[in-house]
């Protein structure tokens, strides 16, 4: 995803310490390292140090993982790590299916939705109840 979405992200949850998105950021847990390609992390469960910076080290999984296929990459890796990631304890995975226009959402339950109207307000975790996307607008996003 584009800086831009990262930045509407952060502006919808990071002024109000809801939580924070990070690109790319390594996440150990479960007995494995992953690199979502933005990770979303409610604010109390940040690892911070003690004099209050963010960790260097993320040894939890993101409470959301979102990732996006890339060309000429399978889905079956991508959607093992999203389900290890609601196995560790997030909240919800989305993979961004560019080549396909959808966007499939996993909630902790493992329920799999597939969204691909471009006027569809997206489901999100129930933290990040303020963030009000479309898939039209992610979509937008990976195309700037």
């Amino acid at each position: 995803m584009s800086g831009s979405s990262l930045s509407t992200l952060n502006g919808m949850l990071k002024a109000s310490q809801v939580a924070r998105a990070y690109p790319e950021l390594r996440c150990t847990f479960g007995g494995r390292s992953l690199v979502p390609d933005i990770s979303v992390f409610r604010w109390e469960r940040i690892p911070r140090r003690a004099d209050g910076r963010v960790e260097n080290i993320f040894n939890i999984a993101p409470d959301w993982a979102i990732e996006i296929l890339s060309p000429n990459q399978g889905q079956t890796k991508v959607v093992r790590n999203l389900l290890h990631c609601l196995s560790q304890g997030s909240e919800m995975g989305w993979l961004l299916d560019p080549e396909e226009s959808c966007i499939f959402v996993y909630d902790a339950a493992r329920v799999v939705r597939v969204f691909d109207d471009a006027e569809t307000v997206l489901p999100v975790p129930e933290f990040a109840a303020a963030v009000q996307l479309t898939a039209g607008e992610i979509f937008d996003w990976l195309k700037a």
